[in-house]
Protein backbone atom coordinates (compact mmCIF):
# COMPACT_ATOMS: atom_id res chain seq x y z
CA UNK A 1 0.00 0.00 0.00
CA UNK A 2 1.42 3.35 -1.07
CA UNK A 3 2.18 5.56 1.93
CA UNK A 4 1.39 9.28 1.56
CA UNK A 5 2.74 11.72 4.29
CA UNK A 6 3.97 15.69 3.52
CA UNK A 7 6.48 17.29 5.82
CA UNK A 8 7.91 21.18 5.33
CA UNK A 9 11.42 20.62 3.21
CA UNK A 10 13.41 23.33 4.82
CA UNK A 11 12.40 22.68 8.32
CA UNK A 12 12.46 19.00 8.82
CA UNK A 13 15.90 17.28 8.63
CA UNK A 14 14.94 13.60 9.36
CA UNK A 15 12.25 13.52 6.43
CA UNK A 16 15.32 14.51 4.15
CA UNK A 17 16.79 11.46 5.29
CA UNK A 18 13.97 9.10 4.65
CA UNK A 19 13.89 10.72 1.25
CA UNK A 20 17.55 9.76 0.60
CA UNK A 21 16.93 5.99 1.65
CA UNK A 22 14.19 5.71 -0.54
CA UNK A 23 16.10 6.95 -3.69
CA UNK A 24 18.65 4.12 -2.99
CA UNK A 25 16.21 1.45 -3.09
CA UNK A 26 15.10 2.67 -6.19
CA UNK A 27 11.87 2.37 -5.43
CA UNK A 28 8.80 4.14 -7.89
CA UNK A 29 8.28 7.79 -6.46
CA UNK A 30 6.36 10.06 -7.91
CA UNK A 31 6.75 13.54 -6.23
CA UNK A 32 4.80 16.59 -6.39
CA UNK A 33 5.83 20.07 -4.99
CA UNK A 34 3.70 22.62 -4.14
CA UNK A 35 5.22 26.27 -4.56
CA UNK A 36 2.56 28.16 -3.19
CA UNK A 37 2.68 26.28 0.63
CA UNK A 38 6.38 26.07 0.60
CA UNK A 39 5.29 22.15 1.34
CA UNK A 40 7.11 19.02 -0.29
CA UNK A 41 4.12 15.68 -1.66
CA UNK A 42 5.42 12.97 -1.55
CA UNK A 43 3.44 9.48 -3.06
CA UNK A 44 4.78 5.76 -3.42
CA UNK A 45 6.39 2.98 -2.21
CA UNK A 46 8.86 3.00 0.47
CA UNK A 47 11.38 -0.14 2.01
CA UNK A 48 13.38 0.51 5.33
CA UNK A 49 15.22 -2.83 4.71
CA UNK A 50 18.63 -1.09 3.82
CA UNK A 51 17.55 2.01 6.14
CA UNK A 52 20.52 3.45 7.07
CA UNK A 53 20.05 5.83 10.16
CA UNK A 54 21.16 9.44 8.92
CA UNK A 55 21.48 11.79 12.09
CA UNK A 56 19.66 15.06 11.93
CA UNK A 57 21.65 17.99 12.22
CA UNK A 58 20.02 19.69 15.25
CA UNK A 59 21.40 23.37 14.96
CA UNK A 60 22.49 25.09 18.52
CA UNK A 61 20.84 28.05 18.85
CA UNK A 62 23.83 30.24 20.31
CA UNK A 63 22.51 32.67 22.51
CA UNK A 64 23.43 36.48 21.99
CA UNK A 65 25.74 38.03 24.59
CA UNK A 66 23.38 40.68 26.52
CA UNK A 67 24.29 43.94 25.72
CA UNK A 68 25.35 46.12 28.52
CA UNK A 69 23.54 49.11 29.31
CA UNK A 70 25.25 52.10 28.45
CA UNK A 71 25.34 54.74 31.47
CA UNK A 72 23.35 57.80 31.10
CA UNK A 73 25.15 60.83 30.94
CA UNK A 74 25.29 63.15 34.77
CA UNK A 75 23.31 65.62 33.79
CA UNK A 76 20.21 63.53 32.71
CA UNK A 77 19.90 61.57 35.33
CA UNK A 78 19.84 64.25 37.55
CA UNK A 79 17.44 66.09 35.17
CA UNK A 80 15.28 62.56 35.79
CA UNK A 81 15.91 62.47 39.72
CA UNK A 82 15.05 66.28 39.96
CA UNK A 83 11.63 65.55 37.88
CA UNK A 84 11.05 62.68 40.42
CA UNK A 85 11.65 64.65 43.21
CA UNK A 86 9.40 67.57 41.89
CA UNK A 87 6.66 64.91 41.93
CA UNK A 88 7.01 63.26 45.10
CA UNK A 89 6.98 66.85 46.78
CA UNK A 90 3.00 67.10 46.62
CA UNK A 91 2.85 64.07 48.39
CA UNK A 92 5.36 64.99 51.23
CA UNK A 93 3.45 61.75 53.45
CA UNK A 94 3.78 58.98 50.58
CA UNK A 95 6.61 56.59 50.17
CA UNK A 96 7.14 57.35 46.99
CA UNK A 97 8.58 61.25 48.54
CA UNK A 98 10.74 59.36 50.53
CA UNK A 99 12.13 57.11 47.85
CA UNK A 100 12.76 59.68 45.31
CA UNK A 101 14.86 61.55 48.66
CA UNK A 102 16.65 57.88 48.93
CA UNK A 103 17.38 58.31 45.10
CA UNK A 104 18.68 61.78 45.04
CA UNK A 105 21.11 61.31 47.51
CA UNK A 106 22.51 58.74 45.44
CA UNK A 107 23.09 60.42 42.71
CA UNK A 108 24.63 63.37 44.27
CA UNK A 109 26.83 60.73 46.45
CA UNK A 110 30.07 62.79 46.07
CA UNK A 111 28.52 65.08 48.51
CA UNK A 112 26.28 62.89 50.64
CA UNK A 113 28.75 62.67 53.48
CA UNK A 114 29.46 66.33 54.17
CA UNK A 115 25.79 67.63 53.82
CA UNK A 116 24.42 64.33 55.49
CA UNK A 117 27.39 65.45 58.41
CA UNK A 118 25.61 69.37 57.96
CA UNK A 119 22.18 68.20 58.47
CA UNK A 120 22.63 65.98 61.52
CA UNK A 121 25.05 69.10 63.40
CA UNK A 122 22.70 71.77 62.74
CA UNK A 123 20.00 69.63 64.75
CA UNK A 124 21.91 70.42 68.15
CA UNK A 125 22.95 73.89 67.28
CA UNK A 126 24.17 74.48 70.78
CA UNK A 127 25.96 71.13 71.67
CA UNK A 128 27.89 69.41 68.56
CA UNK A 129 30.26 66.86 70.79
CA UNK A 130 27.20 65.88 72.78
CA UNK A 131 25.19 64.47 69.31
CA UNK A 132 28.26 62.86 67.90
CA UNK A 133 28.98 61.26 71.44
CA UNK A 134 25.23 60.03 71.65
CA UNK A 135 25.39 58.82 67.77
CA UNK A 136 27.96 56.55 68.67
CA UNK A 137 25.31 54.64 71.12
CA UNK A 138 22.50 55.46 68.90
CA UNK A 139 23.99 55.38 64.87
CA UNK A 140 20.80 53.76 63.46
CA UNK A 141 19.05 56.76 64.56
CA UNK A 142 20.74 58.67 61.04
CA UNK A 143 20.58 56.68 57.79
CA UNK A 144 23.34 56.18 56.01
CA UNK A 145 22.84 55.07 52.22
CA UNK A 146 24.81 52.07 50.74
CA UNK A 147 25.65 52.89 47.38
CA UNK A 148 28.33 50.49 45.63
CA UNK A 149 30.62 49.39 48.72
CA UNK A 150 29.55 47.77 51.89
CA UNK A 151 30.72 50.02 54.86
CA UNK A 152 30.00 49.11 58.77
CA UNK A 153 27.99 52.09 60.68
CA UNK A 154 31.58 52.54 62.85
CA UNK A 155 33.17 53.52 59.73
CA UNK A 156 31.12 55.58 58.47
CA UNK A 157 30.90 58.22 62.09
CA UNK A 158 34.36 57.72 62.15
CA UNK A 159 34.28 59.66 58.55
CA UNK A 160 31.52 61.83 59.79
CA UNK A 161 33.05 62.93 63.18
CA UNK A 162 36.57 63.60 61.19
CA UNK A 163 34.25 66.17 58.91
CA UNK A 164 32.81 67.74 62.12
CA UNK A 165 36.31 68.05 63.91
CA UNK A 166 37.83 70.98 61.79
CA UNK A 167 34.96 73.35 63.43
CA UNK A 168 36.56 72.37 66.97
CA UNK A 169 40.04 71.88 65.69
CA UNK A 170 42.55 73.09 67.87
CA UNK A 171 40.56 73.17 71.31
CA UNK A 172 42.50 69.83 72.79
CA UNK A 173 45.67 72.70 72.60
CA UNK A 174 43.86 75.79 74.16
CA UNK A 175 40.80 75.36 75.90
CA UNK A 176 39.91 79.19 75.58
CA UNK A 177 40.43 79.69 71.97
CA UNK A 178 37.54 80.03 70.18
CA UNK A 179 34.96 77.84 67.72
CA UNK A 180 33.22 79.73 65.14
CA UNK A 181 29.97 81.00 65.66
CA UNK A 182 26.72 78.80 64.80
CA UNK A 183 26.08 81.00 61.86
CA UNK A 184 29.45 80.47 60.36
CA UNK A 185 30.03 76.76 61.88
CA UNK A 186 26.89 76.21 59.32
CA UNK A 187 29.66 77.81 56.42
CA UNK A 188 32.02 75.29 57.58
CA UNK A 189 30.42 72.32 57.45
CA UNK A 190 28.38 73.63 54.67
CA UNK A 191 30.01 71.35 51.23
CA UNK A 192 30.31 74.89 49.25
CA UNK A 193 31.33 76.90 52.22
CA UNK A 194 28.80 79.53 50.88
CA UNK A 195 29.05 82.88 53.34
CA UNK A 196 27.57 81.88 56.86
CA UNK A 197 25.95 85.35 57.51
CA UNK A 198 23.74 84.54 54.26
CA UNK A 199 23.29 80.66 55.13
CA UNK A 200 21.70 82.03 58.17
CA UNK A 201 18.76 83.86 56.71
CA UNK A 202 17.78 80.70 54.90
CA UNK A 203 18.55 78.65 58.32
CA UNK A 204 15.78 80.71 59.94
CA UNK A 205 13.72 80.32 57.04
CA UNK A 206 13.85 76.51 57.45
CA UNK A 207 13.52 76.68 61.07
CA UNK A 208 9.99 78.72 60.58
CA UNK A 209 8.87 76.02 58.35
CA UNK A 210 9.05 73.15 60.41
CA UNK A 211 10.18 71.50 57.74
CA UNK A 212 10.98 67.63 58.24
CA UNK A 213 14.23 67.41 55.38
CA UNK A 214 17.57 68.25 56.85
CA UNK A 215 18.45 71.77 56.24
CA UNK A 216 20.74 71.31 53.42
CA UNK A 217 19.13 69.07 51.63
CA UNK A 218 16.09 71.32 52.10
CA UNK A 219 18.19 74.50 50.79
CA UNK A 220 19.73 72.41 47.86
CA UNK A 221 17.31 69.73 46.59
CA UNK A 222 13.99 69.83 48.61
CA UNK A 223 11.50 71.72 49.37
CA UNK A 224 13.25 74.85 50.23
CA UNK A 225 15.46 75.12 46.78
CA UNK A 226 12.95 77.79 45.17
CA UNK A 227 12.91 80.13 47.95
CA UNK A 228 14.46 83.61 47.00
CA UNK A 229 14.84 85.72 50.23
CA UNK A 230 15.05 88.72 47.44
CA UNK A 231 14.72 91.51 50.59
CA UNK A 232 17.48 90.05 52.71
CA UNK A 233 19.53 87.66 50.38
CA UNK A 234 18.95 86.94 47.26
CA UNK A 235 20.17 83.41 45.79
CA UNK A 236 22.32 84.73 43.68
CA UNK A 237 24.46 86.17 46.35
CA UNK A 238 23.89 83.26 48.75
CA UNK A 239 25.23 81.35 45.68
CA UNK A 240 28.07 83.65 44.50
CA UNK A 241 29.37 84.70 48.08
CA UNK A 242 31.84 81.05 48.85
CA UNK A 243 34.31 81.50 51.49
CA UNK A 244 38.13 80.26 50.53
CA UNK A 245 39.01 77.53 52.70
CA UNK A 246 42.82 77.47 52.56
CA UNK A 247 44.80 74.06 52.78
CA UNK A 248 48.04 73.51 54.90
CA UNK A 249 50.20 74.51 51.75
CA UNK A 250 48.17 78.01 51.28
CA UNK A 251 48.33 78.31 54.70
CA UNK A 252 51.62 78.77 55.04
CA UNK A 253 51.96 81.73 52.11
CA UNK A 254 49.90 83.55 54.98
CA UNK A 255 52.30 82.77 57.68
CA UNK A 256 53.90 85.62 59.15
CA UNK A 257 56.66 85.82 61.83
CA UNK A 258 57.58 88.71 64.22
CA UNK A 259 62.05 89.11 63.88
CA UNK A 260 63.42 92.37 65.45
CA UNK A 261 60.17 93.96 66.46
CA UNK A 262 59.10 93.66 62.39
CA UNK A 263 56.62 91.63 60.48
CA UNK A 264 57.02 89.68 57.71
CA UNK A 265 56.12 86.76 55.93
CA UNK A 266 57.51 83.50 56.61
CA UNK A 267 58.16 81.58 53.52
CA UNK A 268 58.85 84.45 51.02
CA UNK A 269 60.69 86.66 53.87
CA UNK A 270 58.89 89.78 52.42
CA UNK A 271 58.06 92.77 54.78
CA UNK A 272 54.52 93.25 55.74
CA UNK A 273 53.23 96.32 54.55
CA UNK A 274 48.88 96.76 54.68
CA UNK A 275 49.04 100.58 53.79
CA UNK A 276 49.83 99.09 50.14
CA UNK A 277 46.86 98.68 49.00
CA UNK A 278 43.25 100.43 48.45
CA UNK A 279 42.53 102.76 50.79
CA UNK A 280 39.33 100.83 52.01
CA UNK A 281 41.56 97.40 52.33
CA UNK A 282 40.90 95.82 55.47
CA UNK A 283 43.74 93.58 56.51
CA UNK A 284 42.69 90.65 58.98
CA UNK A 285 44.61 87.93 61.41
CA UNK A 286 44.59 84.80 62.97
CA UNK A 287 46.55 83.27 65.61
CA UNK A 288 45.87 79.44 65.99
CA UNK A 289 46.61 77.03 68.99
CA UNK A 290 49.89 76.14 67.60
CA UNK A 291 50.81 79.95 68.07
CA UNK A 292 51.12 80.34 64.34
CA UNK A 293 50.37 83.84 63.32
CA UNK A 294 48.18 84.08 59.54
CA UNK A 295 47.77 87.74 58.26
CA UNK A 296 45.96 88.34 54.84
CA UNK A 297 43.59 90.62 53.25
CA UNK A 298 39.94 90.95 54.20
CA UNK A 299 37.97 89.82 51.03
CA UNK A 300 33.89 89.98 52.12
CA UNK A 301 31.91 86.85 50.89
CA UNK A 302 35.42 85.33 49.82
CA UNK A 303 38.33 85.40 52.22
CA UNK A 304 37.41 85.71 55.86
CA UNK A 305 39.04 84.78 59.56
CA UNK A 306 37.57 81.35 58.88
CA UNK A 307 40.02 80.91 55.86
CA UNK A 308 43.15 80.40 56.96
CA UNK A 309 42.61 77.54 60.02
CA UNK A 310 39.36 76.59 57.17
CA UNK A 311 37.03 76.95 60.15
CA UNK A 312 39.33 75.31 63.00
CA UNK A 313 39.40 77.53 66.02
CA UNK A 314 41.69 80.03 66.90
CA UNK A 315 43.26 82.01 70.02
CA UNK A 316 42.89 85.10 68.63
CA UNK A 317 41.37 86.83 65.54
CA UNK A 318 40.89 90.31 64.58
CA UNK A 319 42.07 93.13 62.56
CA UNK A 320 45.41 95.29 62.61
CA UNK A 321 47.57 98.03 60.63
CA UNK A 322 50.89 96.97 59.71
CA UNK A 323 53.28 99.67 57.66
CA UNK A 324 56.60 98.93 56.78
CA UNK A 325 56.57 95.74 59.14
CA UNK A 326 55.43 98.00 62.36
CA UNK A 327 52.77 97.26 63.85
CA UNK A 328 50.40 100.01 64.15
CA UNK A 329 46.95 99.75 65.00
CA UNK A 330 45.15 96.28 66.36
CA UNK A 331 41.61 95.62 67.29
CA UNK A 332 39.76 92.15 68.22
CA UNK A 333 36.84 92.86 64.84
CA UNK A 334 36.08 89.07 63.99
CA UNK A 335 31.98 88.27 63.27
CA UNK A 336 32.93 84.51 62.62
CA UNK A 337 35.17 84.06 65.99
CA UNK A 338 33.87 86.96 68.27
CA UNK A 339 36.99 86.67 70.25
CA UNK A 340 36.87 87.64 73.98
CA UNK A 341 38.78 90.27 76.05
CA UNK A 342 40.74 87.73 77.20
CA UNK A 343 41.66 86.18 73.96
CA UNK A 344 42.71 89.70 73.22
CA UNK A 345 44.99 89.47 75.63
CA UNK A 346 46.57 86.55 75.04
CA UNK A 347 47.33 88.12 71.39
CA UNK A 348 48.84 90.81 72.94
CA UNK A 349 50.95 88.62 75.22
CA UNK A 350 51.69 86.48 72.04
CA UNK A 351 53.19 89.92 70.27
CA UNK A 352 55.05 90.86 73.60
CA UNK A 353 57.02 87.18 73.72
CA UNK A 354 58.41 88.14 70.28
CA UNK A 355 59.73 91.59 71.39
CA UNK A 356 56.69 93.98 70.12
CA UNK A 357 56.75 97.16 71.31
CA UNK A 358 53.39 98.12 72.08
CA UNK A 359 53.46 101.56 73.46
CA UNK A 360 53.35 103.10 70.26
CA UNK A 361 50.20 100.63 69.21
CA UNK A 362 46.53 101.76 69.19
CA UNK A 363 44.58 99.06 70.77
CA UNK A 364 41.11 99.20 70.82
CA UNK A 365 38.95 96.79 73.01
CA UNK A 366 36.13 97.47 71.24
CA UNK A 367 34.77 94.45 69.54
CA UNK A 368 32.02 94.00 66.91
CA UNK A 369 29.93 91.61 65.55
CA UNK A 370 30.90 91.53 61.56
Amino acid sequence: MGVLFSCPVEDDGECGGLVAAAEEEQQATFLKASLGSGKLRIEGSLSFKRLQLVEPKIPIAVTAPVPVPVPMPRELLRTRFADAAVTAAAQPESPKHEAAAVTLQKVYKSFRTRRRLADCAVLVEQNWWELLDFALLKRSSVSFFDIERQETAVSKWARARTRAAKVGKGLSKDEKARKLALQHWLEAIDPRHRYGHNLHYYYDCWLRCESREPFFYWLDIGEGKEINLEDRCPRSKLLSQCIKYLGPKEREEYEVVIEDGKFMYKNSRQILDSSGGPRDAKWIFVLSTSRNLYVGQKKKGTFQHSSFLAGGAASAAGRLVVEDGVLKAIWPHSGHYRPTEENFQEFQDFLRENKVDLSDVKVSNHACDR
